[in-house]
């Protein structure tokens, strides 16, 4: 599991201030792990680890879903989500927003299990991870400044906070209702559904206590990643014998295949690419396109909910520029990879400049 800094916690001082700041790291913590999912999603090659596949985007959906619901909160209390800016983007390899800077290492990687093992299963474990037949013994626990401790602290802070004065005035219209269908129903406008959207983010990242599933009976996000790593769906024992898991990766087979996959760059850099290439164009090309994708977000989160449909086309674009990064050949054996780094300036006006 990944350890949350002392100084994210210490934003929880009391002040809605500090709450505010705390809500902001939140949302550069989910947003933080959607780069290297999205990096090892792209890594597919189209046809290939389809299951995978799915399992990946379904999980990096919910990132963005809570990402939202983060910007949702900070809104009710009066705060205003901070997402065009260079910095919110982390550096890759490196820890992620808020977290311990010696603790794990987060690097845009092509996919493998493990990849899914020793990064994405770190990222999404729970401070008390369910064991089930198949999977293996974890190694002694950390300490408990888990991501989920971090949302507990935030939910105490809002508690305290509400109950001196009504800390809910931000504009209802700020509030993103569209794009995610818990967005609908679960309209941020007071304490209860404030702590709602809370509880939401983190069963869907960790699970419940009780239950490695969510509220919308799927695998939180740390078992979909051990159903990847395993090669077999969590399903409820279909016979368990006294003092037995309820649950086992004993479903169907999720079949990966590692020549579905681009042998690509790890942790790319625009520098890596030689200036005037082509493939420095695609790079270019790529990371405009993700920086316009969070200026985006930021007026979405800011007033302007409208602007979603335009935001999700520049997923769409995303992905296909990534794609054909990836099925670029630097050398023989190795891809290109899109680096995520903030670049507002259009490739092609940098061209017709240098024509």
């Amino acid at each position: 599991m990944i350890q949350i800094k002392a100084e994210a916690f210490a934003c929880l001082n009391g002040t809605i201030e500090g709450l505010r700041k705390a809500l902001q790291t939140a949302i550069e913590l989910e947003h933080s792990t959607i780069p290297p999912y999205l990096y090892a999603l792209y890594s597919l090659k189209p046809g290939t680890n389809g299951e995978i596949g799915r399992l990946l985007l379904s999980v990096i959906q919910q990132e963005m879903l809570h990402m939202a619901l983060d910007c949702n909160i900070l809104n009710a209390i009066n705060g205003s989500p901070d997402i065009d800016k260079p910095h919110f983007i982390p550096k890759y390899p490196g820890p992620l927003p808020g977290s311990v800077e010696s603790g794990l290492i987060v690097p845009l990687a092509p996919f493998s299990k493990q990849l899914v093992h020793d990064v994405f299963m770190v990222i999404e474990e729970p401070e008390d991870p369910q064991h089930f037949p198949v999977l293996r013994a974890t190694a002694e626990a950390a300490p408990p400044e888990t991501i989920g401790e971090f949302y507990a602290g935030i939910k105490d802070q809002i508690r305290k906070l509400n109950a001196d004065h009504n800390i809910f005035t931000g504009p209802a219209e700020k509030q993103l209702t569209t794009g995610f269908k818990p967005l609908q129903v679960l309209r941020v406008s007071d304490e209860a559904s404030a702590l709602a959207a809370i509880d939401l983010i983190v069963d869907q990242g960790e699970g419940t206590r009780k239950s490695p599933l969510d509220v919308e009976d799927q695998p939180a996000h740390y078992y979909r990643f051990a159903e990847v790593y395993y090669g077999k769906k969590l399903i409820r024992n279909p016979d368990p014998k006294p003092r037995e898991a309820e649950f086992a990766y004993a479903g169907h087979r999720i079949r990966f295949d590692p020549a579905g996959v681009w042998p690509t760059l790890v942790n790319p850099k625009r520098s890596d690419y030689e200036a005037g290439s082509k493939v420095r164009n695609l790079n270019d090309t790529f990371n405009y396109t993700y920086t316009k994708l969070l200026q985006w977000l930021h007026m979405v989160f800011n007033g302007q909910p409208d602007r979603l449909g335009p935001a999700m086309l520049l997923m769409q674009a995303l992905r296909e520029q990534a794609m054909l990064l990836m099925s670029f050949e630097l050398v023989p054996g190795m891809t290109a990879g899109p680096s995520f780094e903030y670049n507002p300036v259009n490739p092609l006006h940098r061209s017709l400049e240098a024509a």
